[in-house]
């Protein structure tokens, strides 16, 4: 599974943010990783400097093997938060992915 990481032009998408962001990402869908081919993570930061509660959004593209790629949205006040709550959202979306494959 390869993670290739993205920001807008409001985020410095340093080594360091990127490695966290991959840390993430691994450790929610580690389990699904030889049916995944690559995720994709986008940062965006909505309302600029305005700044707001929810205003990181975190956008995951996960493209199983072989299939139509899924995609969730994840939105904080913090970028680790908006990781994290996009992260578990595809967790819980693949969850429900693999599992209609397997009953049919």
């Amino acid at each position: 599974m390869h993670i290739q990481f993205n920001t807008d032009n409001r985020i410095t998408g340093d080594e360091a943010l990127a490695a966290q962001a991959e840390q993430i990402v691994e450790s929610r869908l580690n389990r699904f990783s030889s049916r995944l081919s690559r995720v994709e993570v986008h940062l965006a930061d909505v309302n600029g400097p305005k700044g707001g509660s929810d205003d990181i959004v975190c956008t995951l593209e996960a493209r199983p093997e072989g299939g139509k790629p899924v995609t969730v949205k994840g939105n904080a006040g913090q970028v680790e938060s908006a990781i994290r709550d996009a992260s578990d959202k595809m967790q819980a979306l693949l969850d429900t992915h693999f599992g209609k494959l397997r009953t049919h």
